[in-house]
């Protein structure tokens, strides 16, 4: 009898009549349900778990990329911070003291002078307090060749302390002459005491 034979002719509810073929079977088969239901219900959280610690994986991957992105970016903005702060102390040192304003002016006065210039106006007027930084506006009038006032205002732009020239008004006057009028500004850094006191309420005194 061949064991398909065998498998027809089975008994479910006489096991002990089954052949030995039908028996090794039937002890697979029960063993094999019996581990995947095992599987099945003992492993199921496990697999939740690590469902749940992949998707946790991929969000700190994506929030390493981010952070990565955000050093790197920061990494810029520092290089980009001191350059600015180098070139800000650089523009600061264009600016004179306090104590050096005088001779500044002195400056301006000797650049037109020595162009050939003739000043008929060399008026500082009182500083302008613009936030850290104070404004010094000097009105003049000078009177020179068309030449020695392009100089003199070249002279002005060279100088190692930020002179400017604004509001300037140009006229001809006798023998190829001309008049320029002009507001001429320089600016310097408040020192600490200024800003000390700029800081401090009104009508606050030491």
């Amino acid at each position: 009898m061949s064991f398909l034979d065998d498998l027809k002719n089975i008994n479910p509810k006489v096991p002990g009549s089954w052949s030995l073929p039908i028996k090794l079977g039937a002890m697979v088969v029960l063993l094999v349900s019996v581990v995947g239901a095992g599987a099945w219900f003992d492993w199921q959280d496990e697999w939740d778990r690590l469902t749940v610690i992949r998707e946790e994986e991929n969000k700190l991957k994506d929030s390493f990329k981010e952070k990565k992105k955000q050093a790197i970016n920061l990494d810029l903005i520092k290089k980009q911070l001191l350059e600015t702060q180098q070139s800000f102390g650089a523009l600061l040192k264009q600016l004179p003291t306090k104590s050096e304003m005088a001779s500044l002016l002195t400056d301006i006065n000797q650049a037109g002078l020595g162009r050939g210039l003739l000043f008929d106006l060399f008026k500082p007027s009182p500083e302008v307090v613009t936030g850290e930084f104070t404004e010094q506006p000097i009105a003049i009038k000078v009177s020179g060749s068309y030449d020695d006032l392009g100089k003199f205002a070249s002279d002005i732009s060279m100088m190692p302390r930020i002179v400017t020239l604004n509001s300037i008004s140009i006229s001809p006057v006798a023998n190829g002459q001309l008049n320029m009028d002009a507001i001429a500004k320089t600016y310097r850094y408040l020192d600490e005491a200024e800003l000390s006191a700029q800081k401090k309420p009104a009508g606050v005194k030491k």
